[in-house]
């Protein structure tokens, strides 16, 4: 990208709107300055400019939330970014996948979620139990028992849906394949495996069969 082309305003800076690169879904809106930008170009990660602390600061860099970027686009008056990320848990400092989770009005019958993004959003639900282990809950109590007992989860939770085929109950299949898909997630948090990862083989087979 020229950085040249971007009409960063005023005082330097230009908006920017994060976004999932794999739901669609907005996650957040910062602003860069010329150096953040290019920073986040050649680390590969979101680097904003703070207005209120007046400084550059690195999105994850004491929490861990980093955010990959795949792609950076600008408007046709070259004054806003629209930059595409995978995630590295929840967007906003509130522990929410994304900073724009109030919703102000909604059409009856719409709904700007997917399922694929349900999965994320869970994702991040459980990376920020890891993060903070609040007691009396079960996904903390998943962690604290170690990987052991994720594992022996995973493997009734398995059994369960093979019983629930044979038995062709489609009620019992998809409550215990629901059961299944939080205790992987859970175990892919454990093992530091991103749910993305998962998804980039599928998708990777699914091209190849194309």
């Amino acid at each position: 990208m020229n950085i040249e082309k971007i009409a960063f305003d005023e005082k330097g800076l230009v908006p920017a709107i994060i976004q999932d690169t794999n739901t669609g879904e907005v996650l957040t809106l910062a602003y860069m300055n010329q150096e953040s930008l290019k920073l986040s170009i050649e680390k590969g990660e979101t680097w904003f400019f703070s207005r209120s602390r007046n400084e550059l600061w690195h999105k994850g860099e004491t929490s861990g939330n980093t955010q990959k970027i795949k792609q950076i686009n600008y408007d046709c008056d070259q004054d806003a970014l629209v930059v595409k990320v995978i995630p590295e848990g929840p967007a906003c400092h509130t522990g929410t996948t994304s900073c724009f989770s109030e919703t102000l009005f909604e059409a009856e019958g719409s709904s700007s979620k997917t399922p694929a993004s349900f999965l994320f959003d869970l994702e991040s639900v459980v990376a920020e139990r890891k993060s903070t282990m609040p007691e009396g809950s079960y996904t903390t109590y998943l962690f604290n028992e170690g990987v052991d007992k994720i594992l022996k989860k995973v493997g009734e939770e398995a059994s369960e849906v093979i019983i629930a085929a044979k038995n062709r109950n489609h009620e019992e299949l998809s409550l215990e394949s629901a059961d299944l898909l939080y205790h992987l997630i859970v175990l892919f948090q454990e093992q530091e495996l991103p749910l993305q990862a998962v998804l980039d083989v599928l998708k990777e087979r699914h091209a190849k069969k194309d």
